[in-house]
């Protein structure tokens, strides 16, 4: 695990929508694999959504559910740390070298479980949030100096622990289908974001068109209309609904290349939008640097 200076480092993205089936996990793990086999950064992705899906995508099922009953997953954590008021190390619920990815060695995995879903009802029961929110801010601390990019993988909806990341981390990036539905999803968390601004809340990063049928002009004029509104700060490139992006969030053993699990326009595609990533956090490390030196 490296990292940069943790004293000036901004570098963990939360990536959600209130709506789901965006292509959300798929793209947490497309980018995980890209940014560790093309740009060699080392990444800590946490799998914040119940469902478990980028967890299982990086690691097989087996050992998913093995972490999951040997009480080893961010669910885990949580509970020791908020409902019980312990101190666990995260540490303990990192599993190191996931993906299938045979050049992606600097992937690091706080895998989810179902249970999250039971936990947040008890935070909630138990009016837990200040607490919950203070374990999240004192773990984005910790891990930020030891990884060059942290990926939060949250879960469609606004849950309290969804809230807790949006509050803590750097950025929020928003990945969102180009139809009316997704755009009203888009919308939903616009006003919720401006809720309590006194609160703090992640710095939106960018919107990503995802899953566009690049044959579809409807498609087209939703990505359009999308781009025209600067507060979107929508990413240049959108992502297209191809196959083998689709292929690739099942957890394929034994290991293959990156160009083999991504091929062609999909590895064109998410190669681009991972640097225009790099991008936009280096201009944002830059201006924090410059704000400190002044």
């Amino acid at each position: 695990m490296t990292g940069g200076d943790g004293a000036t480092m901004r570098n963990s993205v939360a990536v959600m929508n209130t709506k789901g089936g965006v292509g959300k996990s798929t793209l947490v793990m497309a980018l995980a694999e890209t940014l560790s086999t093309q740009h060699g950064k080392s990444v800590l992705v946490i799998d914040s959504d119940a469902q478990s899906s980028v967890s299982s995508m990086l690691i097989s099922v087996t050992v998913l559910h093995k972490l999951q009953s040997e009480n080893a997953t961010l669910v885990d954590y949580l509970v020791s740390s908020v409902l019980q008021g312990g101190s666990p190390a995260w540490t303990n619920f990192v599993v190191r070298n996931v993906s299938d990815v045979d050049e992606a060695r600097s992937i690091f995995l706080i895998p989810s479980d179902m249970q999250l879903t039971l936990f947040e009802r008890e935070v909630s029961r138990d009016s837990q949030h200040a607490r919950l929110r203070l374990v999240i801010r004192n773990l984005l601390a910790e891990v930020r100096p030891l990884f060059d990019v942290v990926l939060i993988d949250c879960p469609p909806g606004l849950s309290v622990l969804t809230e807790s990341w949006l509050r803590e981390a750097d950025f929020h990036l928003s990945p969102t289908k180009p139809d009316y539905v997704s755009l009203c999803g888009l919308e939903i968390f616009r006003r919720f974001k401006a809720l309590n601004p006194e609160m703090g809340f992640a710095e939106n990063i960018g919107v990503l068109v995802n899953m566009k049928d690049v044959a579809s002009p409807v498609d087209a004029e939703y990505e359009s209309w999308l781009k025209s509104n600067p507060d979107n700060n929508c990413f240049a490139n959108a992502l297209p609904y191809l196959k083998p992006l689709q292929d690739a969030a099942r957890f394929s053993p034994p290991d293959r290349s990156y160009l083999a699990k991504y091929p062609g326009a999909v590895g064109v595609a998410i190669r681009s939008i991972t640097a225009e990533l790099i991008a936009r956090l280096a201009v944002s490390a830059q201006g924090e640097t410059l704000e400190i030196a002044s």
